[in-house]
């Protein structure tokens, strides 16, 4: 027996009168409220009818909404089946508990209503379902739909044809015709999870002795700040500081499980500090050649072969970019790499597994050295783009391809794609007052970060499809410097260092818009 054949099986009427849901008919098995005016249903309303069968509220003055268990303590005890109809009322949205306790509904008629959406898990209580009727209602069918589509293929529950109302690309649509592969229904957000209440120009993560600690270049007040994660606040606290006049970048580095920090200064030259775990302090070791190292603008570090290495960057006339080796005692020059080109940053990238730094100038376009096994130091191997003025420039990976970010302040900023014997052009991005186009991984997620000392940050997202970034979200930060993604266990936070405001960390939300 179908739906409509029930309406015509059951004529036992209640005559429509405005206390009709305070009457007393307990053992009533038909209930039909049509064009009774009401507007509501208020809970407990079928409290008194626990042998009903059968209720229709059909064309009533039902707006809005219907909330939560307006349907209890009406359980249907009776083991026989049981009918639902609520047509041709104006009802515009569900509460996902409407109908929580109906474990004995068979047949519910939602039909001609201005349903738009329904709530997720509104049908995991009818266990027994076997028709549901919502014709006549123009379903807006995006991420809030796909559950339903998902349920309707798995359910053995009988559906008449429904139809979709909106978007336009959907409208006419059955509704169990969607593609389900064309709605991604995840999204990612970036949300202020602490303030550091100071200004900072770099932010480098690092792991010593099993805890999480974040390195901050401070000018500002003339230190390097170490801050500790608090794994039970889950946030990030004071450590502590090494005295640092006009530093621009401190970079940690765990050599033979000893914590070093290279702290690179405008004035005064720059040093290396080591931990101490006698006293628990940082303890200068040594000096970096002042006379080489005259205006530092970045540090990389990294491994070959086993063997540490840093490089600074100088953006000097008369300085030198040089490559500092660990020799068991501490670190020592090894190679002058780039003299009087106002070198602005270096990145350290394997491409084809062979180590390569690439290194940006104010004053020439980019350039490529190779490491070479047999002299142990790196050679020229060539330029990456025609482009001049690169304040920063930052690698990224995604399957086997590799890329470059190249940020300008001034002019557009470049993605360009490494194509085996060369850098190609990719993409460009307006970009003025860009100091940092820094692109990072979270998850599955490849974004990129623009920042701008005039306006908002821009974060870009990688679309697989287009095979390029796409605009995603605007953060609020004043002339950022970098920004670091540390993965934390349950969350990932984002650091982002601002060079006239505070240094903020973000959370990563990811949200799944089909709930």
């Amino acid at each position: 027996m179908g739906v409509q054949d029930l309406c015509q099986y059951y004529t036992v009427t209640t005559p429509h009168r405005s206390n009709v849901f305070s009457e007393t008919l307990e053992y009533s098995i038909v209930k039909t409220l049509i064009n009774a005016a009401f507007s509501e249903i208020k809970e407990g309303a079928f409290a008194h009818l626990p042998f009903l069968q059968f209720l229709l509220l059909n064309s009533n003055k039902f707006t809005t909404s219907i909330g939560d268990n307006r349907f209890l303590p009406w359980d249907f005890l009776t083991p026989l089946q049981n009918t639902l109809f609520i047509e041709n009322n104006d009802i515009r949205s569900l509460s996902k508990n409407t109908f929580r306790g109906l474990k004995s509904l068979t047949h519910l008629s939602l039909a001609h209503n201005n349903l738009q959406t329904l709530p997720r898990d509104l049908l995991k209580p009818l266990d027994i379902l076997s028709d549901l009727d919502l014709r006549g209602n123009a379903l807006t069918c995006d991420c809030k739909t796909k559950w339903l589509v998902e349920w309707m293929e798995s359910s053995n529950t009988t559906v008449p044809a429904i139809f979709c109302g909106s978007p336009p690309q959907y409208q006419g649509h059955k509704v169990r015709d969607l593609p389900l592969k064309d709605f991604d229904c995840i999204t990612t957000d970036f949300m202020v999870y602490q303030v550091l209440p100071f200004q900072s120009v770099s932010a480098e993560p690092f792991v010593y002795a099993s805890d999480l600690y974040v390195a901050l270049a401070q000018p500002s007040s003339s230190s390097c700040t170490i801050l500790k994660w608090d794994y039970v606040e889950r946030k990030l606290r004071d450590f502590d500081r090494i005295p640092a006049h006009s530093a621009v970048y401190c970079k940690p580095i765990v050599a033979e499980l000893q914590l070093y920090v290279v702290v690179a200064q405008l004035f005064g030259g720059s040093y290396i500090y080591r931990w101490d775990t006698n006293i628990d302090k940082f303890i200068k070791i040594q000096d970096i050649d002042s006379q080489k190292i005259r205006k530092p603008n970045d540090i990389e570090a990294f491994q070959i072969e086993g063997e540490w290495f840093f490089v600074i960057a100088d953006s000097s006339k008369a300085g030198s970019t040089s490559l500092y080796r660990w020799n068991q005692n501490g670190f020592y020059p090894h190679q002058d790499l780039h003299s009087w080109h106002r070198d602005t940053d270096v990145e350290y990238v394997e491409i084809d597994g062979k180590p390569r730094l690439i290194i940006s100038s104010s004053s020439q376009v980019p350039i490529i050295y190779q490491w070479n096994r047999s002299q142990k130091q790196f050679v020229h191997l060539g330029d990456v783009a025609d482009v001049m003025d690169i304040q920063m420039v930052k690698h990224f990976r995604i399957k086997r391809d590799n890329y470059l970010c190249l940020s300008r302040y001034i002019g557009d900023s470049k993605v360009v794609k490494w194509e085996g014997m060369q850098f190609t052009e990719l993409q460009t991005l307006p970009s003025r007052g860009s100091m940092v186009m820094e692109p990072f991984r979270i998850a599955q997620h490849q974004y990129l970060a623009l920042g701008s000392d005039f306006s908002f940050t821009h974060i870009y997202l990688w679309d697989e499809k287009k095979q390029k970034f796409v605009k995603f979200q605007e953060l609020s930060v004043q002339a950022p410097r970098a920004f670091h993604p540390i993965p934390l266990e349950g969350m990932d936070i984002l650091l982002a260092p601002s060079f006239k405001g505070n240094t903020l960390v973000y959370k990563h939300i990811v949200v799944d818009l089909s709930l």
